[in-house]
């Protein structure tokens, strides 16, 4: 029993560790939009320090550099198009750190208690989304649950609870039929 006991923990501690890990990974992938909020930091350089909202046009603006198109940008793209643009002209080897600090909301709306926007944050799914919206309706369908993916060419996807979100997307729960 105590070398079981042993085994449980040794596997949740493990898991412990690996969670960060994926977490970090998903931000590492995920591509910047409209309404996303970032910090920019130079070391050493206070004055081009900046936290800011992503335009709806997908660009900010930064000193010495103007206006950057982020759209569509993983945040070490980011790094890198702000690392190029100062390198030379303005430093010799600028160290930039650019981060999340808001992703922009994703929307849920039909049969949920408190349709809207809410905060996205990684690896979410859409029965996370229904949680944040108060729950489902007595007359919501938990087969009818369609999402609309930002961006994209096709007018929406069939759903499940498991379904993962993205930011941006808007979720809709239909009625079901008695």
């Amino acid at each position: 029993m105590k070398h079981l006991s042993h085994l449980f923990f040794s596997v949740m501690f493990l898991l412990l560790l690996i969670q960060p890990t994926l977490a970090s990974a998903q931000t590492q992938s995920y591509q910047l939009g409209a309404g996303d909020t970032i910090i920019i930091k130079v070391y050493g350089e206070d004055a081009l320090t900046l936290e800011t909202k992503i335009t709806n046009s997908g660009t900010i603006n930064y000193p010495f550099l103007g206006a950057l198109e982020l759209n569509g940008l993983t945040i070490k793209q980011v790094e890198k198009l702000v690392y190029d643009g100062l390198k030379g002209d303005y430093f010799i080897e600028p160290s930039v750190f650019v981060g999340m600090v808001e992703y922009r909301p994703f929307y849920i709306h039909g049969e949920v208690k408190k349709p809207g926007g809410y905060p996205y944050q990684p690896g979410m799914t859409v029965n996370q989304a229904i949680a944040l919206a108060g729950g489902l309706t007595e007359r919501a369908s938990q087969e009818k649950i369609s999402i609309s993916r930002e961006g994209s060419k096709v007018e929406s996807e069939q759903g499940t609870i498991n379904s993962a979100i993205q930011a941006g997307d808007t979720i809709t729960i239909e009625q079901r039929f008695f």
